[in-house]
């Protein structure tokens, strides 16, 4: 598979990605260096930019030199050749506060596999133990948020010091991914919040401290969309169609939540007592819930 170019990373609280912070995010380091891809095409190793693959005479900053040299990303391909990596190759940008020993590194921040000429994430969890085996250097997760609020990922950027020297403030930024999500427009897109926009102020443990808000639209589906109600709703739906097809799948979400909301507000209005809900938000932790639970229909 020949050279593919890596999603945009999206500003925080834009269309592009509203509602990413809903479910379970994991925000990462977002460090100032030059992106670069890598992975295995007819048995030999490839390397590019942001923008094009890199060849004899056309390097980027010297990434695809540094890239074969290394032992242990030789062997991590062998081991895993359909694996696409991506990353920052750290080289010297705006940001001047990196660790002596942090520069001239590259640092994963993204595993994918290719499947329909798509790029398909793998979630950190599974890809951690992957690099870590070949002693891989990557971007740790910094924390996990579950329906965290635009302050609470501040505070995870106020507290950001991933290879930043002692002292010397913080990183340039963080980025939100949340495994679950794809935007309004069908993308898998992952969030940023750069630091110097919003002017505010070594982690490298298996998934940093879990932090869960608990709102009331989470409240509402964790106590009345049970995993009966999604399988009831499912096969009358393929009862309705003589079977089942994927082609189903917008309108089975769409249906689970219409009769969920029939059935149950009348009775949330009242033991809530005229809760203020967000239907938008509700109606993006019920389609969280049945994912999780019909696995295997995605």
């Amino acid at each position: 598979m020949s050279f593919i170019k890596y999603q945009h990373v999206e500003r925080f609280s834009t269309d592009e990605v509203d509602g990413i912070n809903i479910g379970e995010c994991h925000v990462q380091s977002k460090i100032d260096g030059t992106s670069g891809s890598v992975w295995l095409e007819e048995g030999e190793l490839k390397c590019a930019s942001r923008r094009r693959e890199l060849v004899e005479g056309l390097d980027n900053a010297g990434f695809k030199e540094y890239i074969m040299k290394q032992d242990n990303i030789n062997c991590f391909f062998a081991k895993y050749p359909e694996i696409r990596l991506f990353g920052e190759f750290l080289k010297s940008h705006s940001l001047k506060t990196y660790r002596d020993d942090a520069w001239g590194k590259f640092y994963v921040f993204d595993v994918c596999k290719i499947v329909d000429e798509e790029l398909v994430y793998i979630p950190y969890e599974e890809y951690k133990l992957m690099l870590d085996e070949f002693d891989l250097d990557y971007i740790p997760v910094l924390k996990t948020l579950v329906n965290a609020r635009e302050e609470d990922f501040i505070k995870v950027l106020e507290q950001n010091t991933f290879l930043i020297k002692d002292g010397e403030g913080i990183g340039e930024g963080i980025v939100i991914k949340n495994y679950s999500y794809e935007n309004k427009f069908g993308r898998k897109t992952w969030a940023k919040i750069v630091t110097s926009e919003f002017k505010e102020k070594h982690l490298r443990e298996f998934r940093g401290p879990k932090t869960e808000f608990k709102m009331i639209e989470q409240d509402i589906v964790d106590k009345y969309l049970t995993e009966a109600f999604i399988d009831k709703e499912f096969e009358k739906l393929k009862l309705s169609k003589e079977g089942w097809s994927s082609k189903y799948i917008p309108e089975l979400l769409n249906r689970i939540f219409h009769e969920f909301v029939v059935e149950h507000i009348w009775e949330i209005i009242k033991k809530k007592k005229n809760p203020k809900i967000d239907f938008r938000t509700l109606n993006t932790l019920v389609v969280l819930k049945i994912k999780e639970y019909k696995k295997e229909l995605f």
